[in-house]
């Protein structure tokens, strides 16, 4: 990749937002050398690091990444001797923090069991030089001073020092004090010369106080005298200063000698923390533009879904579907001016570029891109005036250069081929230069005006025409990408609507040949039938999504309906428990009676033996007594039952009604919301009311296929008032005796007019709201007369 083709595509400017989310100056640094990737398994590599550091920050929302310096200076020269002064120690010491603590951060990730293999595999080799950084903080502030404590011999020159000072400004305050001086003195304050403590004193009264004059004011009035009184103590504070500076200096040098000493995993703590650095401005990046990471091949195969050029604004880009190395190698993108050709075909480059750097690519999920060797582009006027090279001269120049580098593992962006010169001569290079670059494999995408190369996609194998859409009602482009259609130019349109005569426009028209009336004609109807295929599969979409919806609400349903199966069952084995052990123990105790009995009396008379069979046939559960009757009756036959018939089902100990008969020996059967086959003989009637059984039912052909639930979710309130009124109508000439109204939760509107029909419907017994193993307020369950 060279630096042209970066400059040229605006990979520059991705590298100046990216430096915008380091944490230091290590990550910086890695960033102004980024250039892309070749090698797939480095692509792969770095899009897989940038994927956790996203992870990391949609979990945590951050990472701790402060204190962290570029130190590496620092410890080349306590290498070679040098000694540090303590700004550099206190830049170690929270670098080695920095990467301590970082690397707790991440290990109580992995203790939560999130798969981090990269960031795991970096902080392993971070070394926490715990006792390091504790040496540095016990002697150095984090303001850079050294510490009383940094030694005893320190802390005993700065008590001498501070008592030196106070001796010192005492003497000399009680001068500036003195009635008697005041007089001679030019202000009354001690003040320091030549780290000395003096006084002003003025000109004429030097003699005064003795002592030696340190400097002397710009006018010469004032002279700034250290007086001979504090000359000792001043020597003596001098010399406790150059103590400390030596001592200072002293643990300086030891403490960089301990730096020396870890010099090698200094460093390469250092080189781990400039990655994980680079890593997350990568990741802080991507979320910036919205970005997803994409799928990585080594079939130069390029599908975007969705791409967006990440250098326009978000209100302002278009999203643009473009596919490259799949069906097809090459696409000719045809159109006006202004129509947003170049900035495809940047987008299309600028994409590839971030995809082979670890970055996320500003286009929807499950975007592929390819690992290219090399990109080339001629975009733009790149008119050298020195080399007095006109426009087509310099565009050939650059392309010539291409085409003596270009492979099948190239991606190659021509922007206006053959643009320049004359139509007919810039065409004919234009179809030759594509040739060219085609049969070499590499992958093409190019923008052009000529006209000739519109039929150019319909006689070459791997060609595929695309245009910029235009619309002529507002005279603007939409910048939308149509692959397969090639462009149209659309002057006569755009002329009609600007307000040119129609006699002008027929005369230009009768100047183009047939053919070319034809082909604009057959462009026109492909972009109305991409329109439309757009359209139909957005609908198509919407369906798939509501089918989606569906099928899930049936999945709760049916889950629903086997925990609520698998909860009767139970109940009813806890309760068939119940009642064997309270038989048994009832049995156990007439048992023990009978026995005792006969021990006292010898025999057991006849009324004790009939009392105890009594009260065991009473303690006998009798769990299957009711499973043997029913199934009786409708096991031999004795009648037929009917849809609409109210029936109890022995094993659910629910009552229900049947829907259809499935076959001879089996029943479909409605319990509330559920529906359900079950054995003819796990079915009991249920006694009908007076009212019932005087009722005569209607027999209609196709009454049997009248359904028992009617579902209105989804459709409009004067739709579904219809569909309410017609399904009791076929319920009623089916026999039933209660049918199920789902109308949804939602804001109510459809519950409360479904209701309020229901009132005054004539055959309508009465209404209540669906139990909650029935759908809940979500449904109406109606009893008709």
């Amino acid at each position: 990749m060279n630096e042209r083709i970066l400059r040229v595509l605006e990979y520059t400017k991705i590298k100046e937002h990216l430096l915008g989310h380091v944490s230091s100056s290590l990550g910086k640094e890695k960033i102004k050398e980024l250039v892309p990737w070749t090698s797939t398994d480095d692509v792969l590599h770095q899009q897989n690091s940038t994927d956790e550091g996203v992870q990391v920050l949609r979990l945590k929302g951050h990472v701790p990444l402060g204190g962290i310096r570029d130190i590496r200076a620092s410890i080349k020269r306590s290498e070679i001797s040098g000694i540090l002064n303590p700004e550099e120690l206190v830049d170690i010491s929270t670098t080695i923090y920095g990467g301590r603590r970082f690397k707790r951060f991440i290990e109580g990730m992995l203790e939560d069991e999130v798969q981090l293999p990269i960031l795991e595999e970096l902080i392993g080799q971070i070394v926490p030089l715990n006792e390091l950084e504790q040496e540095i903080n016990l002697c150095i502030d984090d303001n850079g001073a050294v510490l009383d404590s940094a030694s005893p011999t320190l802390r005993n020159i700065r008590q001498q020092l501070r008592t030196f000072e106070s001796r010192i400004r005492e003497k000399l305050e009680s001068i500036i004090r003195s009635s008697k001086s005041q007089k001679m003195l030019s202000d009354a304050i001690v003040t320091i010369r030549n780290d000395r403590y003096v006084i002003p004193v003025k000109q004429e009264y030097r003699s005064a106080f003795g002592g030696m004059v340190h400097d002397q004011s710009a006018s010469g009035a004032t002279l700034f005298i250290e007086p001979q009184s504090v000359v000792t103590i001043n020597n003596q504070l001098k010399e406790a200063i150059s103590k400390e500076y030596e001592e200072v200096q002293r643990i300086l040098r030891q403490l960089t000698e301990r730096v020396a000493e870890e010099a090698g995993i200094l460093s390469h703590n250092v080189e781990m923390l400039a990655e994980i650095d680079f890593i997350f401005a990568k990741a802080r990046y991507g979320h910036s533009i919205k970005g997803t990471k994409p799928l990585v091949n080594e079939k130069q195969h390029v599908k975007l879904k969705k791409a967006r050029h990440p250098l326009i604004a978000a209100e302002e880009v278009v999203p643009i579907d473009v596919e490259l190395g799949g069906d097809f190698n090459s696409l000719v993108i045809t159109g006006p001016n202004t129509g947003g050709k170049t900035v495809t075909l940047k987008t299309i480059g600028l994409v590839a570029l971030m995809a082979q750097s670890g970055l996320q690519i500003p286009a929807d999920d499950d975007s592929e891109v390819a690992v290219f060797e090399s990109i080339f582009a001629d975009i733009g006027d790149e008119q050298s005036i020195e080399q007095s090279l006109s426009t087509f001269s310099s565009h050939m120049t650059n392309i010539v250069q291409i085409l003596d580098q270009v492979n099948f593992k190239s991606l190659v962006l021509f922007d206006e081929l053959g643009a320049g010169t004359d139509p007919t001569e810039g065409a004919a290079l234009a179809i030759s230069i594509l040739d060219y670059v085609n049969e070499r494999g590499s992958r093409i995408v190019a923008t052009t005006h000529y006209s000739e190369l519109k039929a150019y996609a319909y006689n070459r194998e791997g060609v595929m025409n695309a245009s910029v859409e235009f619309d002529v009602e507002t005279l603007r482009p939409t910048y939308r990408l149509l692959l397969g259609v090639p462009g149209r130019s659309n002057a006569f349109e755009i002329s009609r609507r600007i307000g040119l005569g129609e006699k002008i426009i027929e005369s230009a028209k009768s100047h183009i040949s047939e053919g070319n009336n034809q082909i604009d004609d057959m462009i026109a109807s492909l972009e109305d039938a991409q329109k439309q295929a757009q359209r139909e599969r957005i609908d198509a979409a919407s369906i798939h999504d509501e089918a989606d919806k569906l099928k899930k609400d049936l999945e709760e349903r049916l889950s629903e309906f086997e925990q609520f199966k698998e909860k009767l069952y139970t109940d009813a084995e806890q309760e068939a428990r119940k009642a064997v052990e309270k038989a048994r123990k009832e049995a156990d105790e007439i048992i023990k009676e009978l026995r005792d009995y006969q021990k006292k009396h010898g025999t057991v008379k006849e009324h004790k033996l009939i009392e105890a069979q009594k009260r065991l046939e009473d303690a006998d559960p009798n769990l299957t007594s009711k499973a043997k009757k029913s199934p009786g009756k409708n096991a031999e036959g004795l009648r037929k039952l009917m849809p609409g018939e109210e029936v109890k089902v022995i094993s659910l100990n629910q009552k229900g009604h049947i829907i259809d008969q499935v076959s001879e020996k089996e029943y479909q059967v409605q319990i509330g919301i559920m529906k359900m086959n079950v054995k003819a003989d796990d079915l009991q009637p249920e006694k009908k009311t007076k009212q019932t059984e005087t009722k005569p039912v209607v027999r209609v052909q196709g009454s049997s296929q009248a359904k028992t639930e009617l579902d209105l979710r989804g459709e409009r309130y004067e739709d579904a008032m219809r569909s309410v009124d017609k399904f009791l109508d076929e319920s009623l000439l089916a026999g039933y005796p209660q049918v199920s109204i789902i109308h949804g939760k939602g804001t109510g509107a459809l519950r409360k007019g479904v209701q309020t029909l229901l009132k005054e419907h004539p055959n309508v017994k009465s209404t209540r709201m669906g139990a909650a193993g029935e759908g809940g307020s979500g449904v109406t369950i109606v009893s008709l007369k």
